[in-house]
């Protein structure tokens, strides 16, 4: 009698702490030795440890050292992040320095700015 079930928006709350607290697995294929590829690799690190910290598992393939690693990820271009874990798994390609879309595709939410003085001067 004590165990009454959930409602929808019980459910949902559940659900969405669920999310905030699951674990990722990602993996990134880079194409060789370049600037880009050392740039996508410290882009991705950044915003992991600013929004996944200690919640995730990073994979960095490099594409020409392990190519049958990229065939079997069907990669067909460099950079490409891949979400394995949780579900659904995303692909992002191309350009990894945009924050926005990588937090979009990684269905994560932005981390709030505080506030700037000018900004809480002017409310007043």
């Amino acid at each position: 009698m004590g165990d009454q079930p959930m409602d929808a928006t019980e459910r949902f709350e559940r659900a969405l702490q669920e999310r905030k607290n699951a674990h990722h697995v990602l993996r990134l294929y880079i194409a060789g030795n370049t600037l880009r590829s050392a740039q996508a690799i410290a882009k991705l690190h950044e915003i992991c440890e600013t929004h996944l910290k200690g919640r995730y598992e990073l994979e960095v393939i490099d594409i020409y050292q392990q190519p049958d690693l990229a065939r079997d990820g069907q990669v067909l271009a460099a950079p490409t992040l891949i979400k394995l874990l949780p579900p659904p798994l995303r692909r992002i390609i191309g350009d990894l320095s945009r924050v926005e879309r990588i937090l979009v595709g990684l269905d994560l939410e932005p981390v709030e700015k505080p506030a700037r003085k000018e900004d809480s001067a002017s409310d007043a």
